[in-house]
Formats: C-alpha cells, sequence, structure tokens
C-alpha cells in the first residue's frame, strides 16, 4: 500500500492542531476529528495516560487510527506544576492568560525571581491508538526558564513566558515557525513519524 499513513487528530484544540499538522506535513495525513464527539475527562495521573485516553475515545468513534497528545509545562520551583493540570491551572475554563498570569504569581509566591530559580520544561507524551488495539507512544522535551514577563505574540498557551535553553533568549511566543525546530511538540511528533516509518518497513 502507497501514500501517507492515515490518522484522525484527537485534539479539539485549533491552536495545538494547527501546530501538529505543520510539524507532520508530508509525513503523515492528518483527519480532523469526528464532529460532536464530547471532551474526553483527561484524569489519568500522566501525560501518556491522558494522551491514550483522548486516543482510544476518538479510535473507537472514528473506526480508525487516532493520534493524541497531552502536553505539560513542569516548573521546578513549584515541584512540577502544572504538569497535568497545565491546560486548566487557572481552573477548567481557564483562557490561556489566566493560566500564564497564575504561573508568573505562583513563582512570585515562593520567592523564585532570578532565572536560575525559574526552570522549567515542556514535556509532549503522544499516542497513536490503532482500532486493533495497538498502542505506540513516544515523547519530546525542551528545557528553559520563565520569562518576568510575558513577550511575543505569537503560539499559544505558554509560549510568551517561556523561553527555550537553546536559542538566543526569546520566548517560543517570539519565534515564529522557528519554535517547530525545538519545541517538545515538534520533536515528539519528528518522533511518531520516524516510529511509523519503521513500523511501515517491518
Amino acid at each position: 500500500m502507497g501514500g501517507l499513513p492515515r490518522l484522525v487528530c484527537a485534539s479539539a484544540n485549533p491552536d495545538k492542531v494547527a501546530e501538529i499538522a505543520v510539524v507532520l506535513d508530508g509525513l503523515v495525513e492528518l483527519l480532523p476529528r469526528p464532529e460532536g464527539l464530547a471532551d474526553v475527562v483527561e484524569d489519568a495521573p500522566d501525560l501518556a495516560g491522558n494522551a491514550r485516553l483522548k486516543a482510544v475515545a476518538v479510535c473507537a468513534a472514528a473506526g480508525a487510527a487516532a493520534v493524541s497528545d497531552d502536553t505539560g509545562l513542569e516548573v521546578d520551583a513549584l515541584d512540577g506544576a502544572p504538569g497535568v493540570f497545565s491546560a486548566r491551572y487557572a481552573g477548567e475554563d481557564a483562557a490561556y492568560r489566566d493560566n500564564v498570569d497564575k504561573l508568573l504569581a505562583e513563582l512570585d509566591r515562593v520567592g523564585a525571581v532570578a532565572p536560575e530559580q525559574r526552570t522549567a520544561r515542556f514535556r509532549t507524551a503522544v499516542m497513536v491508538v490503532w482500532p486493533d488495539g495497538r498502542e505506540l507512544c513516544v515523547e519530546g522535551s525542551v528545557e528553559g526558564v520563565i520569562a518576568a514577563a510575558p513577550m511575543g505574540e505569537g503560539g499559544f498557551g505558554y509560549d510568551p513566558v517561556f523561553i527555550p535553553t537553546e536559542r538566543d533568549g526569546r520566548t517560543f511566543a517570539q519565534m515564529g515557525d522557528e519554535k517547530h525546530e525545538i519545541s517538545h511538540r515538534g520533536r515528539a511528533f519528528r518522533a511518531l513519524a520516524s516510529a511509523l516509518r519503521e513500523r511501515a518497513t517491518d
């Protein structure tokens, strides 16, 4: 069989879907999440578990292989928080800025002012589930520090306050598509594409 592998995208977040599509362009044919599918309760204790819950639900609804990811921001001064609660750190219906504001307030509360006190990492777990029960899980991460204040207009989520250590002091929100070269999500989905290619040649 020829052509690209086809995966149904489990995410309902349009910002995340757009980012995934950029990373997987030319590697995977990404199909949209089935319309009308209810949100999946993400109550697993870790990122991989949440990604699995979403992928299993979408795979069952679509009757096709589904891909899902879950991403967490782990801040050392906050004992790894917000972690699995990153998307809802400031509440279930929190906007991106609400989460960022709470993060900065929590760092101030614990006295983490200097850059060396604000170390953090983004971690992404990606899960593919096939209708026959097969699963594939890969991860990607990137180290950085949390900025004192938001910088940049691009990206989404915590991008305006995350400064990756591998670049020149800009936040992800200031990088544009350059972000994908080093981002946690970019790394995880490139690892996925590589793993899918290996499976195709087995």
